[in-house]
């Protein structure tokens, strides 16, 4: 399925009473189901909700219960109950727990299928509206194809669309739940990966216009054939009156005749026709994939009877379509939330449940502007934004324009500091004034909210790792779905969680419920509590003189030899038995050597090991005992691999029956959760895999990139043959040439082993090698023959056709491992949503 941004989906007008809502009474009617407590059968539902960490208004919220193969929403309504939600839809297969008290005040409404109950109230509320609504799907090209329709469509309609990416089985029916009176066009994107998922999307949207955008590789692997695929997709536009595309299918609609197709150096022409009226229509790019969007977008402009005369001044206002929420460093021991793209109440409620999941500061700050992307009047739409800042206890509101700072501010709560402009804003003191606070900079486009972010962004080179959370997500997600339900996963964040941020991969990997977090030092782990992790979390090398730091922040020490277990006895011997305010059993791990001949007790030595934890402080537990195989990915070393697991089995077995107790048995890493179930026991540490490197090579196309290491062209320089370029004249014109210096160097991770063409980066689509040696903070590559402007972006590595992190590390002769681990602190991490 696609990655979804947000899971919850509200209309914050609907609260004010502008748009009908259904009763619980009308929601067990239409979902069929078993009332199992209907304490206020009247109570009126504006607010869908399936992720219960992301309340926003309780009392109207109505919450789903979905069953997952790994967790049951149902387990978290106590939790819910205590943040004031008091409606529940649950399976038929999932008990209520035991205690009854609790659900008294509550309407809970029992289904056989809570997924497919979601989906009937979607449609139930679709069915009241007759306006057009525009259904999108194809393999590629739903959400910008959207965005874009969206911007050309906005002068003549007030459009619902899907936010971001919602166009799963239950992001669609949230995407629907939005549709209001209020609207006269929705848009909304359809996306499947297996067969029979379509018909019920298509029973939610019931689309009046269809678009299909193309057929591509995307989701293969839930289909026999790309035949299969095709008819699946097109099962939405079956009640459909007209369906576009250019894709060459019997029964798709195109209204425009392409006559002629002029390629120039950074544009292509379109010479058209339509209704035997000839016109042309100019693509800023000559890129394949933005010129067939174009012309999809282009027949929907036309079906809603905009002139041609009119449609080249439409394309020539497109914005670029910001696909993310980005998390960037700022000034002052700041931190930035970028989403100045645009403000609609739908992407500010995304924007705010991004902000909720951030635990790097204790004072929120949002900076908001005037909302145009909205026909509510301002009496409904004001206090309904104040109320959503209120609920999600934001301390400090900055609202820029002249109809946020209305009469009809509500008192109390959070400071409000209002401007009439961005630029008063910029020229008041408050802008550089915030200290330590996580602040997010949402405004509609023509209060150029950039030039607040330019501010308060710190201040880097050009140079940064884009972190993608939705990627991290995925890859979790996949070897999630390879454990057994109950198997544990721990995850592991050392060496700055691979290069790639550790107090933000922390804060990403509990909020998804990871059960463990692993770190290689103390002070990682120290780091972290103080980021507001609150997992549990295992330190792999500890030292005796850290002890006392995993005492007072709750870490959890690794133990593998019987010098480090004696001086922890002698240190837990001092520990009071019930340490306060952290918890009160201390806990340690037990690692076993099976193999890797590394650090750990032998197989010879558990006996010995089992009779001294028999003398451990009364208050001190073994939490887990592990580890390492040496060669899980690799198929020769299949019958090592088997010895190891025999001989983890025999250690933990001793060891379980002398200590009298059960403990947490791990011993999979990434390969060996792919290659090994039998090794999957209690728990399995995920590492470089969660990163995006599939080291077993049994699934390479299965996991999704994480990292991607950029930087910018500085200059550009014509060099005669014969010239030399870079320290020690290495680099040596045998031709005529063109250079480009980018702005990385070995200081950033991009080492000198890169040198005289042993290094690529992409630029624009092309591979451009490193020419002469690579410097401390720069390096020259050779771009002849490639279109480049100073500014444009350089790939270090990321996605093919750049290089990625395999390329990165056949160069090197290293392992991804390493290559992820090298890019050095000093290179600014930028963590996005896509």
């Amino acid at each position: 399925m696609d990655i979804q941004i947000a899971l919850t989906s509200s209309c914050p007008w609907q609260l004010l009473g502008i748009d009908t809502m259904f009763s619980i009474s009308e929601i067990l009617h239409i979902t069929q189901g078993k009332a199992l407590r209907l304490a206020y059968p009247e109570a009126t539902i504006s607010h869908l909700l399936i992720d219960s960490r992301k309340v926003i208004v309780a009392q109207s919220s109505l919450f789903f219960a979905i069953q997952g193969e790994r967790h049951d929403g149902i387990l978290f309504l106590p939790d819910l109950i205590q943040k004031g939600v008091r409606n529940f839809i649950v399976s038929s297969q999932s008990p209520l727990p035991q205690k009854g008290e609790e659900f008294e005040h509550c309407n809970i409404i029992q289904v056989l299928d809570v997924v497919v109950a979601l989906q009937a109230i979607a449609a139930a509320h679709r069915a009241k509206f007759s306006y057009p609504v525009i259904a999108i799907t194809g393999s590629n090209g739903k959400t910008i194809v959207k965005e874009w329709l969206y911007q050309l469509l906005s002068p003549d309609f007030r459009i619902v669309r899907s936010p971001k990416s919602y166009n799963s089985q239950v992001g669609v029916p949230l995407s629907v739940w939005e549709m209001t009176a209020q609207h006269d066009l929705a848009i909304f994107e359809a996306g499947i990966s297996q067969i029979g998922e379509m018909e019920k999307l298509a029973r939610i949207i019931q689309p009046t216009v269809g678009v299909f955008t193309n057929l591509g590789s995307a989701h293969d692997e839930g289909f026999e054939s790309r035949e299969q695929k095709l008819a699946e997709k097109l099962k939405l536009f079956k009640d459909c009156e007209t369906v576009y595309s250019i894709f060459p299918k019997e029964g798709f609609l195109k209204n425009i005749e392409v006559l002629e197709i002029e390629t120039l150096e950074n544009q292509t022409i379109l010479h058209l026709a339509y209704q035997a009226e000839a016109f042309t229509l100019r693509v800023p790019s000559i890129d394949e994939a933005t010129i067939e969007n174009y012309l999809t977008c282009l027949h929907v402009l036309l079906h809603f009877g905009v002139p041609t005369a009119e449609v080249q001044a439409r394309f020539d206002k497109l914005k670029p379509v910001a696909m993310r929420l980005e998390l960037k460093e700022a000034i002052n021991q700041c931190y930035l939330i970028d989403d100045s793209y645009n403000n609609d109440l739908s992407g500010l409620q995304m924007a705010l449940n991004f902000m909720k999941l951030q635990q790097q500061a204790s004072k929120s700050v949002v900076i908001l502007s005037d909302m145009y992307e909205t026909n509510l009047p301002d009496s409904v739409l004001y206090p309904a934004i104040f109320q959503m800042l209120r609920e999600l206890k934001v301390d400090v509101l900055v609202g820029i324009g002249e109809r946020i700072a209305s009469p009809l501010t509500p008192e109390g709560g959070m400071i409000k500091y209002f401007f009439p402009t961005t630029e008063a804003f910029l020229a008041s003191p408050l802008i550089t004034s915030f200290h330590e606070a996580l602040i997010l900079v949402k405004g509609s486009r023509n209060f150029a909210f950039e030039q607040i972010v330019k501010r308060l962004q710190k201040k880097a080179h050009g140079t940064v790792l884009e972190i993608n959370l939705d990627a991290l997500t995925h890859n979790l997600n996949f070897y999630r779905s390879l454990l057994k339900p109950k198997t544990k996963i721990m995850a592991m964040v050392k060496a700055f969680a691979y290069g790639s941020g550790s107090a933000e991969v922390a804060q990403w990997l509990q909020f998804h419920r990871v059960d463990y977090l692993g770190v290689a030092y103390a002070d990682e782990g120290v780091f972290l509590r103080k980021n507001g992790i609150t997992l549990p979390i295992m330190v792999l090398n500890p030292t005796p003189d850290s002890f006392a730091l995993c005492a007072e922040y709750a870490l959890e020490p690794e133990i593998y030899s019987f010098k480090i277990l004696d001086e922890y006895i002698k240190f837990a011997s001092n520990l009071p038995a019930h340490p306060s305010p952290r918890p009160p059993v201390p806990l340690i791990h037990l690692k076993l050597d099976t193999g890797m001949r590394r650090l750990g007790f032998e197989a010879g030595e558990v006996g010995k090991l089992a009779d001294i934890l028999q003398t451990l402080p009364a208050h001190v537990r073994v939490a887990s005992v592990f580890s390492h195989m040496a060669g899980a990915d690799d198929s020769r070393h299949n019958e090592f691999s088997q010895s190891q697991i025999a001989l983890f089995k025999q250690g933990t077995a001793i060891l379980e029956e002398k200590l009298g107790y059960s403990f947490l048995k791990h011993l999979a890493n990434s390969p060996a959760i792919v290659r090994f179930p039998e090794a999957h026991f209690d728990m399995a540490r995920l590492g470089v895999g969660l990163y995006g490197v599939e080291a077993s090579t049994l699934f390479p196309h299965s996991l999704a990139t994480v990292a991607t290491f950029k930087t910018i062209i500085s200059q550009i320089k014509n060099i005669n043959k014969g010239e030399t370029v870079g320290y020690g004249r290495w680099g040596k014109a045998e031709t005529d040439m063109t250079i480009a210096t980018i702005a990385v160097g070995y200081a950033d991770g991009f080492l000198r082993r890169l040198s005289r063409g042993a290094g690529k980066v992409g630029i624009n689509g092309k591979l451009a090698p490193v020419f002469g040696n690579v410097c401390m903070d720069m390096t020259m590559v050779d771009i002849t023959g490639i279109q480049a402007e100073v500014g444009d972006e350089v790939i270090i590595f990321g996605e093919a056709p750049n290089p990625t992190i395999f390329d990165m590390a056949e160069a090197l002769q290293t392992i991804p491992y390493e290559v992820l681990t090298l890019v050095s602190e000093r290179v600014k991490r930028v963590f996005f949503m896509a």
